[in-house]
């Protein structure tokens, strides 16, 4: 007989216990879950190749003497800035001097010879001959004195450019033979930076893509600048193309041979652009929660997105959104396909998403 009691009061209990446990699986069910949201939008968006390139200079030139000659005076220091046509060093050239005098003495008699006899011509005093001889030697004289200046000059090296030179290699009273190196000379206003970039981005590669490049000598300071030139051949080993960027050097902190590493921007577009915390990736599937509104309610939706490139904290979105929709970036653990949501802050992207959470929980605590 207890037994059967028993029996009738668990029913009883049964019946009472499982509406109470519906009403509150159906309260928790539609319980808001908060969440930050934030806008899809509108940004500029490129596509980076990373590489390694050598710097050079925009105008280099080992300097050598063309003749054996003595050193007579140096005119520079080593790391001396210097302008085109200075002279740098001079050799032994009295010679070429007392030539050039006598030369120029010889000119000036032939000269004058010349022009004497032309009124003569005109009178009919002379022959005709005479003055041709006369033109001949004068203008033989000015051949010889120009031979001699060329000799003159072989004795003086002068910078061909402006620019800096390097270390000196000569001393006054030294002699010279042809190929001594006797210093360089770069011109570093400009630097070319070569490196290479692998043939399967050939077809995106131009003139005028806009590069940044780095160096651990610098620290975190970045050089801009530009593509100016693209190879014409591609390497049959590497499969790599030889580009060349052009850096702007105004403070002359770049040197010839440093490396840099460089980042190539290319492909640049609109596209939409969402944080990567919206992400919630499935295999090689991506998903993201869009926030809906309809009224008083507000609910999240669970929809696929193809994805493009990356950078750090982005990513680009090739299709599954809109510019302007709004989708989960802190919540969508917590949020289910189809269930209300209270918004507790929009990420405008000037605020860490950091403080959002803080600001989000002191609210919460209030």
């Amino acid at each position: 007989m207890n037994i059967k009691i028993n029996s009738k009061i668990m029913v009883w209990v049964a019946l009472a216990v499982i509406p109470a446990f519906f009403v509150v699986a159906q309260t928790s069910a539609q319980q808001a879950v908060p969440v930050i949201v934030k806008a899809v939008v509108i940004d500029r968006f490129v596509d980076r190749v990373e590489a390694l390139g050598t710097l050079r200079a925009n105008e280099t030139v080992v300097l050598t003497a063309t003749v054996s000659e003595t050193v007579t005076a140096v005119h520079f220091e080593d790391g001396q800035r210097v302008t085109a046509g200075s002279i740098l060093v001079e050799m032994t050239n009295e010679e070429e001097h007392a030539l050039i005098e006598e030369e120029r003495s010889t000119l000036a008699e032939a000269k004058k010879q010349y022009e004497r006899l032309r009124p003569l011509i005109e009178r009919g005093a002379a022959s005709a001959s005479l003055l041709d001889q006369r033109r001949r030697e004068y203008e033989t004289a000015k051949a010889r004195l120009r031979a001699i200046e060329s000799k003159l000059r072989d004795r003086l090296i002068l910078a061909p450019f402006a620019g800096v030179v390097g270390l000196r290699n000569v001393s006054v009273g030294a002699l010279i033979e042809p190929g001594d190196v006797i210093t360089t000379l770069d011109d570093d206003s400009v630097m070319k930076l070569d490196f290479t970039v692998p043939s399967i981005f050939l077809a995106s590669l131009k003139t005028g893509l806009p590069i940044v490049a780095t160096s651990p000598a610098f620290g975190k300071l970045q050089f801009e600048g530009n593509v100016s030139s693209i190879d014409s051949r591609i390497d049959p080993v590497t499969r790599a193309i030889v580009v060349r960027a052009i850096l702007p050097n105004p403070e002359r902190l770049l040197k010839p041979g440093l490396l840099m590493h460089v980042t190539l921007l290319k492909n640049p577009r609109d596209a939409l652009v969402i944080p990567e915390e919206a992400l919630i990736p499935s295999g090689r599937v991506n998903h993201v929660l869009v926030v809906h509104q309809s009224g008083d309610s507000t609910v999240v939706y669970r929809r696929q997105v193809t994805i493009g490139n990356r950078r750090p904290g982005e990513v680009e979105i090739v299709e599954g959104l809109e510019a302007g929709e709004f989708v989960v970036v802190d919540g969508t653990l917590r949020a289910r396909p189809g269930q209300p949501v209270t918004i507790t802050a929009v990420d405008g992207g000037g605020e860490p998403l950091a403080q959002l959470l803080n600001r989000e929980r002191k609210g919460q605590s209030q």
